[in-house]
Parts: structure tokens; sequence; C-alpha cells
């Protein structure tokens, strides 16, 4: 297992992931740039894209928040797909991370729900805060 550093958000991620995940934000999935785009980069906290975590990059992170938005393709769905994802939450969750998962159809499809729920997490967190 490769040596794992922290980060200033104080969780560990490994540095072979940078360059992978650099490359990942120059070629957002259509339902990642339309929930970067028209929501994610005007969140009241700041949202990082494809973030590397442990041995993992996950789509979005709000450290302020400690969520992390995975935004899953047809891979997912997959067996071996399921049981991955049912792993990484785990080790996410680990680190006290709260994993929102959405589905491309649901940003694509059901775009105002997505956001919905992730401004939901943000009152729950910040009851006093009034979100956009």
């Amino acid at each position: 297992m490769s040596k794992l550093n922290e980060s200033n958000f104080h969780l560990p991620y490994n540095p072979k992931l940078i360059a992978i995940a650099k490359e990942l934000r120059k070629n957002p999935t259509p339902a990642e740039k339309k929930l970067w785009q028209k929501f994610l980069r005007n969140f009241p906290f700041r949202v990082l894209r494809q973030r590397p975590i442990d041995n993992f990059i996950v789509d979005f992170y709000c450290a302020a928040l400690r969520l992390v938005i995975e935004v899953d393709g047809e891979t997912h769905f997959t067996e071996q797909g399921k049981q991955s994802d049912a792993e990484r939450t785990a080790i996410l969750e680990g680190y006290g991370l709260k994993v929102v998962r959405f589905t491309n159809v649901e940003v694509l499809q059901e775009f105002e729900g997505v956001c919905q729920k992730l401004l939901g997490e943000l009152v729950r967190q910040y009851p006093s805060l009034d979100p956009p």
C-alpha cells in the first residue's frame, strides 16, 4: 500500500493520485459538468472537484460539511461496482465523512431534486444559514 500524506484538510491521500485527479478535472462526465457548473461552483461553501482522499478520488468534496458527493455511472450498478462502492463508502465514513451518491440519470434528469438534497445537507448542518 502506498504511503498516504496528510492534506491541509487533515485527510490522508495517495500522492500518486494527484495527476489522475487533474486529468479527471479536465474531462468531467456530462453529469459531473452539469452539477459543477450549474450548482456546486456557487455552493455557499468551497467544493473541490476530483479530490484524492485515502486511495480514492472522490467526484466532489466539501470540507466545511465533511461531505463527499459521488455521481455514479453504469459501472457502479454491477455487483462488483456495488461492492466496491460499499467498501469505499465505509472507508470514507471512517474519516467522519458523509457520502451522498447520485446517478448520472438523477443529475441529468432530476437536477432540482439533486440540488435540494444537497441544500438539505447544508441546512442540516447549518440550520441558521439561508441557502440560495
